[in-house]
């Protein structure tokens, strides 16, 4: 079993733990370096992304963060948390620093503001059955670099991506009952966790 920690600065964490613990794992709120240290994965849920940004300052855990993904601790960032991983954030306000986690460039908002949230299938690869997507002020993934693979469209549209380490996705997972992408990230956290 695998500890895996969500960010609880901002944003629907308590969903993203619940959905953690019924696929099995051990979720923690993360607020400090502390509470970072002791998770083998971070979950970065949505929010506003400048908000996070800010945050991740104010709480100290900014640096102990970028250590860590750099030294390859798996995270899946829903939403803003897509953003705040992204190597760049088109429309990003000045001095904000997403942490060039994963090889993908993002636009804020890029499915519209607050007042055109909407939810729709998504389809997720290898899989037949959609999944309900849940956009609200959603993200767009603009350009992925080599590394990344598109693990769920909407049409034609990339939602969903992961590389090595790094998951994302545009939309709220775990605003729904639907917990495939939980799973998915929490199944390849346990597979590369060293037991003790």
């Amino acid at each position: 079993m695998a500890t895996i920690g969500v960010l609880a600065l901002q944003g629907a964490f308590r969903e993203h733990c619940a959905a953690v613990r019924r696929v099995g794992h051990e979720a923690v709120e993360v607020r400090t370096p502390a509470n970072l240290a002791r998770v083998d994965a971070l979950i970065l849920p949505g929010g506003e992304s400048t908000t996070i940004d800010k945050l991740l300052d104010s709480s100290g855990l900014r640096e102990p963060l970028r250590r860590r993904l750099e030294a390859g601790m798996p995270a899946f960032g829903t939403c803003a948390g897509l953003i705040v991983l992204a190597t760049s954030a088109v429309d990003g306000i000045p001095g904000q620093r997403p942490l060039a986690a994963i090889d993908l460039v993002a636009r804020r908002n890029g499915f519209g503001r607050q007042v055109h949230s909407f939810e729709a299938p998504v389809a997720v690869v290898g899989d037949s059955t959609p999944m309900i997507g849940v956009f609200i002020r959603a993200p767009r993934i603009v350009a992925t670099g080599p590394g990344v693979t598109v693990i769920a469209t909407m049409g034609s549209e990339p939602v969903a991506a992961e590389s090595a380490t790094i998951m994302v996705a545009s939309f709220h997972p775990e605003l729904t009952d639907d917990d495939r992408l939980h799973r998915r990230f929490c199944e390849r956290v346990a597979a590369v966790v060293q037991p003790v």
